[in-house]
């Protein structure tokens, strides 16, 4: 594919520092670096194809800085990992490696690996996108009944395909005979399957891992499994890899050394679809798998630029303080940026509103396939008129509403309205709302136990519906506040109290 339309150098020995500046693309694997260092002397360089999933051999701060795309092949191994989730399953239900090593040793153990029956048992699948839907689809082909959890897919997209919709995870831990993981690793979820998620999980429960280690509490599952608590495991990723752990040594525990993508198909597919990607960016068409920012037209990059950043910010904090699981996302653009092509805008707001919430790299080019199929619906309006700013972005996630602009030659950004209320303070990356009665005294009882708690409030902002109406507050805090004063401020009376990271 590539040859037919460019000159192609295979390279293996060069290093690449010398040979960088003569090429317009350059496709690689997971073992060559392409540092800032690197990026730096790439003078031509329009766009990198990673042959693989992970990006993490590629800086992509300097990528983007000169402009260079970066393009990776996601789906590529979405078939193999739920096929290998789906062996797993099978082998962790008739303890096939147990049977076939004893047998292998010279033991006849036909009664000790007797299994239990996948059909009519219920699986739990914890994160429903690609890999999570395509594992949920086999196993509705083995009988199984299918419950499902993931915030940011619609419930529609459960039922269409014949799974039962949790409103919350700890409603599949109580459903499960097998619980599946195929969360994205993030703050919230690392360790989450831990101590808490398994006592409210079915005595003789089975998990499967085959989507990160750092999603399990491996000591707490050990301990599970030696208790009886959890029937047993199937992992194929580890916390810290290669593996030497407690849970080799426990018999009930099927693993696997991180194999879920090694198959010829999904590497062949890697490189056809990086082949596509770099086809496209050298081309001018669609970079569908570009994980930074595609190159845009400079007339509009120009005026939209400042705005870019601003509209994930806010894309982000309405999703947080709509509570997470959106269903509706509109955008309106008012101003001067009206009269440009807003979709880039648009596009920076629903990838501040997924990243780290989905089990994909998110980029401003495929963040509308991730709403699409997620059932979230997302439309935009744009008015030259703006009433108070010369430009206002509004973020509306279902019922929240944010807006924002920037001020000054520096670009800063400042919160217009939230929640219905104008207030006016520049975006931190740590921020904490309350809103509450309009009563007295209200202000130096927060600011005493930010104080208290050594918490510094870098700015503050009050704004109310009227005199002894409802009041909002909102904070930019300079560290994050410890689980005590969260818990204290919880209890304090407030309508609601949000703390929020922007990043």
């Amino acid at each position: 594919m590539l040859r037919s339309r460019f000159e192609v150098d295979e390279d293996y020995d060069s290093p690449l520092e010398e040979i960088i500046s003569r090429y317009d693309a350059i496709v690689i694997r997971s073992a060559t670096k392409l540092t800032a260092a690197v990026i730096e002397r790439a003078k031509l360089l329009k766009v990198i194809g990673r042959a693989g999933v992970g990006i993490d051999n590629v800086d992509l701060d300097a990528a983007t800085r000169r402009g260079i795309v970066v393009a990776n092949a996601p789906d590529s191994t979405v078939v193999s990992a739920a096929e290998h989730t789906i062996g797993l399953l099978v082998a962790l239900a008739r303890n096939i490696p147990q049977a076939h090593a004893a047998l292998k040793a010279g033991r006849w153990e036909r009664t000790r690996w007797g299994g239990v029956e996948l059909a009519d048992k219920t699986l739990g699948v914890l994160g429903f996108g690609r890999i999570g839907r395509q594992v949920a689809r086999r196993a509705l082909g083995l009988g199984m009944r299918v419950v499902g959890y993931d915030p940011f897919v619609a419930p529609e997209r459960f039922r269409e395909l014949g799974a039962d919709h949790a409103e919350a995870a700890e409603d599949v831990f109580g459903a499960a005979d097998f619980l599946t993981l195929h969360l994205p690793l993030t703050d919230d979820t690392r360790g989450f399957v831990g101590v808490d998620a398994i006592a409210r999980m079915r005595d003789g429960v089975r998990i499967v891992n085959a989507a990160r280690g750092e999603l399990v509490d491996e000591a707490a599952l050990a301990d599970a499994i030696r208790s009886g608590k959890v029937a047993g495991a199937a992992l194929d990723v580890f916390s810290a890899e290669p593996y030497e752990g407690e849970l080799l040594g426990l018999e009930n525990v099927v693993a696997t050394p991180h194999l879920a993508a090694s198959t010829e198909e999904a590497q062949d597919r890697a490189g056809v679809i990086v082949a596509e990607q770099v086809v496209a960016a050298l081309d001018g068409g669609l970079v569908t798998n570009a994980v930074n920012i595609p190159v845009v037209g400079a007339e509009d990059l120009e005026v939209l630029g400042p705005y870019i950043p601003l509209a994930a910010k806010l894309g982000r904090l309405a999703v947080e303080l709509a509570g997470g699981q959106p269903r509706r996302i509109a955008l309106s653009f008012h101003g001067g940026i009206a009269g440009h092509d807003t979709r880039l805008l648009t596009v920076a707001a629903l990838n501040g509103a997924f990243q780290g919430r989905v089990e994909q790299a998110v980029n401003y080019v495929n963040a509308p396939v991730i709403a699409a199929e997620r059932g979230i619906e997302v439309s935009e309006q744009r008015s030259q008129a703006a009433r108070d700013y010369l430009n206002l972005v509004t973020v509306v996630v279902d019922e929240v509403e944010v807006s924002g602009t920037t001020i000054g030659p520096e670009h800063r950004q400042f919160l217009a309205g939230a929640l219905g209320f104008a207030i006016d303070l520049q975006l931190s990356p740590r921020m904490v709302f309350f809103r509450y009665d309009d009563v007295p005294g209200v202000i130096g009882r927060v600011g005493t136990m930010f104080g208290e708690a050594r918490v510094n409030i870098a700015n503050m902002a009050v704004s109310r519906t009227k005199e002894g109406g409802k009041a909002l507050m909102a904070l930019a805090i300079d560290s994050e506040p410890p689980a005590d004063l969260v818990d204290r401020i919880r209890g304090e009376g407030f309508d609601d109290a949000q703390f929020i990271t922007l990043g």
